[in-house]
């Protein structure tokens, strides 16, 4: 190991060195991972804080079958998103509409925690870009830099330029004249 030189952040070919990861870091990162587990969290909280059995929800009505049936989407859409992220807008879009769905029909969309579990997975998996490039800083874009002064000399008063110039004309004519 001796007389070998540190690694730094960049490889010689400009791309940054890959770490060895195993199977599932790769999928896990080839996916929106997070906003399908979100999504499919809330709506599993959602079905579990629901107080009523499956015998009264046939009886109340559509609107007991609802506060079953939303959840339960949710759950098929999170897992959806995680194992087929193809369709991932839809998917989001979708989980954003059902979530909010369940304020209505699910005990407040599990006592707010479902609701805003499966918002912000849907949102997470919304805006999640694939294969997209690791953000560069803007220092590191700008590369090295000159520490030269942008408005002249200190001693500089201002005298001499061009711009000065076209003030002092500016200034005695009383009205501003057009750069010729």
């Amino acid at each position: 190991m001796e007389g070998q030189e540190p690694v730094s952040g960049h490889a010689a070919g400009g791309q940054q060195p890959v770490p060895e990861q195993d199977a599932f870091t790769r999928w896990v990162y080839g996916r929106p991972f997070f906003g399908g587990l979100w999504l499919t969290l809330g709506g599993a909280w959602i079905l579990l804080t629901m107080k009523a059995s499956v015998k009264v929800v046939l009886h109340v009505g559509m609107q007991g079958v609802a506060g079953y049936l939303l959840p339960t989407l949710m759950v098929l859409l999170g897992l959806l998103i995680l194992f087929s992220p193809d369709q991932r807008l839809f998917y989001s879009v979708t989980g954003v509409l059902i979530s909010m769905g369940t304020w209505v029909t699910s005990n407040l969309g599990g006592f707010m925690v479902g609701l805003l579990l499966g918002v912000v997975g849907s949102i997470l998996t919304f805006g999640w870009l694939p294969d997209q490039e690791a953000r560069v800083s803007r220092r590191e874009r700008r590369g090295p830099t000159w520490q030269e002064p942008q408005d002249g000399p200190a001693g500089d008063t201002g005298q001499g330029g061009t711009d000065t110039h076209m003030a002092r004309a500016v200034t005695a004519a009383g009205t501003p004249r057009t750069a010729q």
